[in-house]
């Protein structure tokens, strides 16, 4: 009777130990990728709360619509993070046009520069929105 209570028990602990050996890396996985995507939030929202838009013209000419908007914002924006919806419909390629502060081959739009977007329209647009990658948009009137 008594190596049985004793092997029982040595294979019980020895189960046990196996257990948590194959427990304990996928949990401390687990919890790993739960840490880095809370990170990456706060990460999205910090660059969200710190970007800023402003549309300070829109206009019309008969033939292109041209707009300027310029980052307000402390972050740095990319060009092809951005988005123009000119009357709602998503406008494709605007960027080939597009210059941020006169220099038509960056995609870095920094802080305090203006974006010239000029694009071909042949009837005049009601509104014009510009979205960034964080999310941030700015929405005005074409004149």
């Amino acid at each position: 009777m008594g190596f049985s209570v004793s092997g029982a028990s040595a294979i019980i602990f020895a189960s046990l130990f196996v257990g948590f050996g194959m427990w304990y890396p996928a949990a401390a996985n687990s919890f790993e990728q739960v840490a880095d995507a809370e990170a990456d939030r706060t990460d999205r929202l910090l660059d969200q709360q710190n970007t800023d838009l402003e549309i300070v013209s829109a206009t019309h000419n008969g033939t292109h619509l041209t707009v300027d908007v310029e980052n307000e914002g402390a972050s740095q924006l990319r060009l092809s993070g951005t988005d123009l919806l000119v009357d709602g419909r998503y406008e494709s390629g605007w960027t080939a046009g597009a210059t941020v502060a006169s220099d038509g081959g960056t995609d870095l739009w920094l802080s305090g520069e203006t974006l010239a977007i000029t694009v071909a329209a042949s009837t005049k647009p009601d509104r014009v929105t510009v979205v960034t990658e964080s999310g941030v948009s700015a929405t005005a009137v074409v004149a």
